[in-house]
This record gives C-alpha cells, sequence and structure tokens, in this order.
C-alpha cells in the first residue's frame, strides 16, 4: 500500500473527484482532501491510497496532468514528521539567566 501525495489541486475538488480521476489508474483504497479545520475550505492538496503496483502507474501518468487550469503534484508521500512545540526549543536567545 502506497500513499500518493497530490499537490497544488483545484480549490473546487472534493474526495470523490479525488478518488475519481486515481481509480482510473487501480483500485483507490482512500481519496482525501485536505480542508482547513476553522473553515472547511480545501488546503489544495490531498493524500491518495492505492496498492503499490497501481501508485506507481498513477504517479506515472498524472506527473504533468493539468486539472481545471492547475498542474498537479503527484508523488510517494513522505511519513509525517513531528512537529516540535514552541514550548521545546530551550530558554530563548534573551533569556541570559541573570
Amino acid at each position: 500500500m502506497k500513499s500518493i501525495f497530490v499537490g497544488n489541486l483545484p480549490w473546487s475538488a472534493k474526495n470523490e473527484d479525488l478518488e475519481a480521476k486515481f481509480s482510473e489508474f487501480g483500485n483507490v483504497t482512500s481519496a482525501r482532501v485536505m480542508t482547513d479545520k476553522f473553515t472547511g475550505k480545501s488546503r489544495g492538496f490531498g493524500f491518495v491510497d492505492m496498492e503499490d503496483a497501481d501508485a506507481e502507474k498513477a504517479i506515472a501518468a498524472l506527473a504533468d496532468y493539468e486539472w481545471e487550469g492547475r498542474k498537479i503534484t503527484v508523488n510517494e508521500a513522505r511519513p509525517k514528521t513531528e512537529r516540535s512545540d514552541s514550548r521545546d526549543r530551550g530558554p530563548r536567545r534573551d533569556s541570559y539567566g541573570f
């Protein structure tokens, strides 16, 4: 199973649109357009989960694809990294400890 990152999506793209586009290349396990948690509007990117062989076909086929006037970015998703909390950064530069 591979997760595919899809960037520069049209603002009107919905989960169903993403699933329909990628299902042309194989079985889609899940497709989700990421949305802003406050407004519910698209953030312009999403993720698609597919079997390895189907994912490779989709990535190759959609590499230079233009969707509603926007050239999308398609590549294998990288694992999510931990974001550091601002409280974990140590002492501030102006905290000399006097």
